[in-house]
């Protein structure tokens, strides 16, 4: 909408009458002006309509999934590992001399690549340096409790062996090993829940597959046919080679039926009936919610919601993306997140070798030692009654609030509202021996803490409710 267009509709705003003495009651009462009562209940208005975007409707959570309990230890595990790794990690960005602008695993469809052409990298694809053991481990140092990979992202090729195609890593490749295998196994070994990446929508490399029209004729495809034919064995596949399999995570739905949504999600649970799967299979079908890339929402969800995330700006490895974000970052997005209800998937995109880069690597570590001393008011809570305060996050365990502070007052004394629970003592978590005065003040905790940031990331306090 053109400026002026904008400025004339700020003027010309009529408000009905009954609305505009109820308006008016409102602002009275809170002795405010008002155009200051208009502000901030628009304000309020933009902020609910921005936290519904951050969650699309149609990749939501099935309400009869709400209580179940399959998804306990999910709620538990708070933070995972996403592995983008295929094909595109051997141009990573580049194609034919070229810088193609977007995301790393959607350069074939970005550069509009002939499928001819693209194949042709499997003859190159030879990743050497892989170690499932490295990676699991590295998961763990990071202080994450589950994983999932790509087994086929939108440009069609498998990383795993299948019956199906030889559009795969054992078939077309001088590399020859199923890594999915070994990650599985790895994976059951260290302790690591383990889940599949599989997009059930796009397939750039198939000619039924919905997103390109540049190699096929998109009047003429016939995705019902490549659903029943091709994704669902391969899903069976999935299914039963790899032992117990925690989380299928189907992507971008665009135009996929309710039905055929629905019979992706049988399917999975016949044949792993404790497999979750994501709200990306679509059409609100999901064990749980899927957010946005990278978005967080506003305020906590009363659902079950995961934000899948990058720590640069790509997905899969592209050699020029070095806008990776701080650790302390990584922290703090943690931490909202489940503040607010949710699960953080944060993604690694091993090269063409096999290798995770050193500053996924460095990041992952710096945030597993941040939760190795504060993984108690992470793991397994829920979200605290403090919410909506730009310079802090609370979550919430059976007997005490965790209370993270982000940016930690001068004279180290915080002003809260006071929570509905009676609140007896606090401490620093990091050392509890570290007793905080407490004062209750008709609706504000006062809180008096040391006068420096013990923890110049994230301090979090422990204030624990009577016995």
């Amino acid at each position: 909408m053109p400026d002026n267009e904008q400025g004339q509709l700020d003027r010309n705003i009529q408000l009905s009458e009954p609305l505009a003495r109820r308006l008016d009651k409102v602002a009275k009462s809170y002795g405010a002006s008002t155009s200051e009562a208009v502000e901030y209940l628009v304000r309020l208005a933009l902020d609910r309509i921005e936290l519904r975007s951050a969650i699309e409707e149609t990749r939501g959570q099935r309400i009869e999934a709400q209580n179940d309990p399959r998804l306990d230890w999910w709620r538990e595990a708070k933070f995972g590992m996403f592995i983008h790794w295929g094909l595109y990690a051997i141009p990573a960005g580049t194609w034919k001399g070229e810088r193609v602008p977007g995301i790393g695993e959607w350069i074939m469809y970005r550069a509009r690549i002939p499928v001819g052409d693209y194949e042709k990298l499997s003859e190159q694809f030879n990743p050497i340096d892989f170690d499932a053991a490295e990676w699991v481990s590295l998961a763990k140092q990071a202080g994450q409790k589950y994983m999932v990979i790509t087994s086929k992202h939108h440009d069609g090729f498998c990383l795993f062996d299948s019956e199906v195609t030889d559009y795969d890593i054992v078939a077309a490749t001088p590399f020859g090993r199923d890594p999915l295998k070994e990650l599985a196994a790895e994976c059951e070994k260290q302790g690591i829940k383990f889940g599949f990446y599989y997009s059930q929508t796009q397939d750039w490399h198939h000619p039924d597959g919905d997103g390109n029209d540049w190699d096929y004729n998109p009047e003429e495809k016939n995705f019902q046919g490549y659903l029943d034919e091709y994704v669902k064995p391969q899903v069976r596949e999935l299914l039963t080679n790899y032992g117990p399999i925690a989380i299928i995570w189907f992507d971008t739905p665009k135009g996929i039926t309710r039905t055929q949504s629905q019979s992706l999600l049988d399917l999975v649970h016949e044949l792993q009936p404790d497999c979750l799967v994501c709200g990306r299979v679509g059409n609100q079908m999901g064990d749980y919610a899927s957010a946005g890339d990278n978005k967080i929402p506003d305020e906590a969800v009363d659902m079950d919601w995961e934000t899948p995330a990058t720590i640069n700006d790509t997905w899969g490895f592209k050699t020029y993306d070095d806008n990776w974000k701080p650790t302390e970052e990584l922290i703090r997005k943690l931490v909202d997140i489940v503040s607010k209800g949710g699960n953080y998937l944060l993604n690694v995109g091993p090269t063409a070798e096999g290798l995770i880069p050193q500053p996924s690597v460095e990041r992952l570590r710096g945030v597993g030692r941040w939760l190795e001393d504060n993984g108690e008011a992470v793991y397994g809570t829920q979200p605290g009654p403090i919410q909506g305060l730009e310079w802090c996050r609370s979550t919430q365990g059976a007997d005490r609030i965790y209370l993270h502070v982000f940016d930690w007052p001068e004279n180290g004394e915080l002003a809260l509202p006071a929570p509905e629970q009676e609140i007896d003592g606090a401490h620093l978590l990091q050392d509890p021996s570290i007793s905080l005065s407490i004062d209750r003040q008709n609706d504000l905790l006062m809180v008096k803490g040391p006068p420096t940031a013990p923890d110049p990331v994230d301090t979090v306090i422990v204030m624990t409710f009577p016995a």
